[in-house]
């Protein structure tokens, strides 16, 4: 279980018992959208932290990004928005670690949002905090709770809900949606829409929610209800899991692994060459500055005879 840690709350030091956010980790950008460099310690630090203080803090959004994310961005403006609101943005694709080592500013580890969810109902089960699954295939809300709840006793799954197709256009539906969420009272609500959707609903509705914590979890709570099947340890560990998926699913799939990883590989290749660049003009500029100092200090020590 992770230690907590409390502080104190910056713009007023005579309240200790209002809480400030604890740090949050070095970020960088790529393409539109930002990747914080953080591991899974210290994401599950900051989420049981934010569940601490539910309702004396907004809650904290997690979100996390993968290739085929990075390059709807590119495409799509609102998500892209809705990615660069979240407090915390995990590097859920191993596509996401191999770029940042390539751009200077390597990540610690991957941290998928399944991997996250799971670590969070394990926190939860330890600290009492109740926990609302939203979404998923039918069903897969339901038999997630059951499969967790067996493997972490004490886990108090507070309430699930699975929206109709097309929920997000429908006024009555969407208020259902926040209404059966605040009856259950959750201090951790897991979002699996799917991207974009999901990324977009929880920037929308996270200033309503009285929750702790929002997090989107994409597929997590299919491959926990045994719905779809999540790749073995050793094809994660050797970074295929994008074609263990692609062959499950292949028609559903071949397009965004087949030209969409295409795309993220020319768009990490054209950051890193611009960066690159920068660096070479920025040296070429120190060097003339420094050229144009030692001449003007030799001119200024010049005696005429």
């Amino acid at each position: 279980m992770v230690e907590t840690i409390t502080t104190e709350c910056a713009e007023d030091p005579d309240s200790a018992s209002a809480p400030a956010r604890l740090p949050l980790p070095p970020r960088f950008m790529l393409g539109k959208v930002p990747i914080d460099r953080i591991s899974m310690d210290y994401a599950a630090v900051l989420m049981v932290e934010a569940l601490l203080h539910r309702g004396e803090l907004p809650p904290l959004t997690v979100v996390g990004p993968n290739a085929h994310l990075v390059t709807m961005a590119e495409r799509n403006s609102r998500f892209a928005e809705a990615m660069q609101d979240a407090d915390l943005v995990v590097p859920d694709g191993i596509s996401i670690v191999f770029a940042s080592r390539l751009l200077g500013v390597p990540i610690p580890e991957r941290v998928t949002g399944g991997d996250l969810m799971e670590r969070m109902c394990s926190e939860a089960a330890h600290y009492g905090f109740r926990v609302f699954f939203l979404g998923g295939l039918p069903g897969a809300a339901v038999m997630a709770a059951h499969h967790l709840r067996e493997r972490y006793p004490g886990l108090q799954i507070c309430g699930t809900y699975y929206p109709p197709r097309g929920f997000e256009n429908d006024a009555a539906e969407l208020t259902r949606i926040g209404r059966v969420i605040d009856e259950g009272a959750p201090d951790l609500l897991c979002v699996a829409f799917g991207a974009p959707k999901q990324e977009i609903w929880i920037q929308e509705n996270r200033g309503r929610l009285k929750v702790g914590a929002i997090m989107a979890v994409g597929a997590a709570l299919d491959t926990q209800a045994k719905l779809r099947r999540r790749a073995p340890p050793w094809v994660q560990a050797i970074a295929l899991e994008w074609l263990f998926r692609l062959l499950m699913e292949p028609r559903r799939l071949w397009r965004r692994y087949l030209i969409g990883n295409t795309r993220f590989v020319l768009l990490v290749m054209r950051q890193w060459a611009r960066e690159r660049s920068r660096d070479l003009m920025r040296g070429i500029a120190e060097t003339f500055r420094g050229d144009n100092k030692q001449l003007t200090t030799t001119g200024s020590g010049h005696e005429e005879n």
